[in-house]
């Protein structure tokens, strides 16, 4: 009888080791700061460090899936994704009823933007094609571009899109707050691309599968822990 303890001991650290890791959503035309792609594999950003740090607290590891956007959006309706983070209930076309969402953890900002500083608003840009991502949504601008006002210029990735606006391509694009500040950081001051006016200010939070096979109460007090910890935003700023 002495030695059931240790028995059931190593029957539990088995347990343990056998657990798969969390499977983490990573959206291929994501750009700096927010993910790293190298060769296929995220290797870096703030997702990549917020959610291997997510992936610690539970004591499990983390499997970063990167995926085009449409088929994360066809994985999270099987319940092939645990953990999807950088999300905001209007950026989804389907309900995910099997998820629950957690606190969030950053503000999206979204930016027009031109390479020069002029005195112009979404209201007053007509006839223009605009910089934008393949397959995002911008609910300020899909009426001037369902009136065909403005045109969208589809890029794969965000950094793309900047690109293609610093090189002329296009006089206006939208971007994202935080990788427009990180695509500046290296850019001499007279050619650092300008934002005009602030489209949307939207809340992203995690959402999290709630199935057995996933530690859900776990990852979303974790998250919780985090906030209140300043975890977010120590994170956040090593990329400002």
């Amino acid at each position: 009888m002495r030695f059931l303890p240790f028995a059931l001991l190593l029957l539990c650290a088995a347990s343990v080791a056998e657990e798969r890791p969390l499977r983490f959503s990573v959206i291929e035309s994501w750009a700096m700061p927010l993910i790293k792609v190298e060769n296929g594999e995220a290797t870096g950003g703030i997702l990549y460090d917020l959610q291997m740090r997510l992936a610690q607290k539970v004591g499990r590891k983390a499997e970063m899936l990167v995926l085009p956007r449409k088929r994360v959006q066809q994985m999270l309706v099987r319940g092939e994704i645990d953990v999807r983070c950088y999300v905001n209930p209007t950026w989804l076309t389907e309900s995910h009823h099997q998820y629950i969402w957690s606190v969030p953890f950053m503000t999206q900002r979204d930016l027009l933007v031109a390479r020069t500083p002029r005195h112009i608003t979404l209201e007053t840009l007509h006839g223009e094609m605009v910089g934008t991502v393949l397959g995002y949504i911008y609910p300020q601008l899909q009426p001037k571009f369902d009136s065909r006002d403005l045109q969208r210029d589809d890029a794969r990735t965000q950094e793309l899109t900047l690109l293609k606006l610093d090189a002329g391509r296009n006089n206006y694009a939208v971007s994202s707050e935080l990788t427009l500040n990180w695509f500046n950081r290296d850019q001499p001051p007279q050619h650092k691309l300008q934002p005009l006016q602030e489209l949307s200010s939207d809340l992203a939070s995690c959402i999290v599968r709630d199935e057995p096979d996933v530690p859900t109460m776990a990852l979303l007090r974790a998250l919780v822990q985090m906030s209140n910890d300043g975890e977010f935003e120590k994170i956040l700023a090593n990329y400002r």
